[in-house]
This record gives structure tokens, C-alpha cells and sequence, in this order.
């Protein structure tokens, strides 16, 4: 299986990870020229924008290592874009950065609020 056919495996995965939570998933692979971000979804009130990482095994590192701070300055854009595409104030909306890191086949963490707001 080639790269990106991992990555989409993965964000499937990792979106029914969130739908067995209980999360209302929004929009899977929003894209802007500004980037990418995996998984929009709801959780009660809040918004959530959610990175996933795959790695097949830690001998390239830890997927949670490959959320650096340019990649979530990168997320917190494309947030901005979703949210001004969709009329909602980003400073009266609920939002939080999820980062969920699969690890071979057995290994998934979500992690809630891995990071804040970045410009």
C-alpha cells in the first residue's frame, strides 16, 4: 500500500475513532492552497480540528513528533479559512486542535487539545 492510501486508511480510522466518541464528524480532508486539515468535526459545543499522523513503525519517529509548530501554525490557518467559509467568528466559537498518532497497526492515541492557537 503506497503512502497516501496509508494516510487515508488512517484517516479513516481515526475518524470512526471519533464517531464511536460520540464527535459529529464535518468534513474529512478540508483543503485550501494554504494547506490541509485531516478531520472537522463537533464535540458537544465545541469545533474541532483534528491532525492525523501514521507511522508504520517508531524507526522514523513518533507520528505525534511530526506535529512541529509550523505545521500547526499551518493547521491554525486553514482553521481560519473553514471558519470564515462557513460564517462563524472565530473568537465566538468553541474551537480546540486534536492531534490523534497511529502507530503500526495497534497503537492510537488521541490527544484532546494538543495544542493551541498558533499565528
Amino acid at each position: 500500500m503506497n503512502n497516501r492510501n496509508l494516510g487515508k486508511s488512517g484517516e479513516a480510522l481515526a475518524a470512526q475513532l471519533l464517531r464511536d466518541k460520540g464527535y459529529d464528524v464535518l468534513c474529512l480532508n478540508y483543503s485550501v492552497r494554504q494547506g490541509e486539515i485531516d478531520i472537522i468535526a463537533k464535540d458537544g459545543s465545541y469545533l474541532v480540528f483534528t491532525e492525523v499522523k501514521y507511522r508504520h513503525s517508531a524507526l522514523s519517529g513518533h507520528p505525534l513528533e511530526a506535529v512541529t509548530p509550523q505545521k500547526q501554525r499551518t493547521i491554525c490557518k486553514v482553521a481560519r479559512f473553514y471558519m470564515n467559509e462557513h460564517g462563524l467568528d472565530p473568537f465566538n466559537t468553541l474551537i480546540r486542535f486534536d492531534v490523534i498518532s497511529i502507530l503500526g497497526e495497534n497503537e492510537i492515541e488521541h490527544l484532546t487539545d494538543a495544542f493551541q492557537y498558533r499565528r
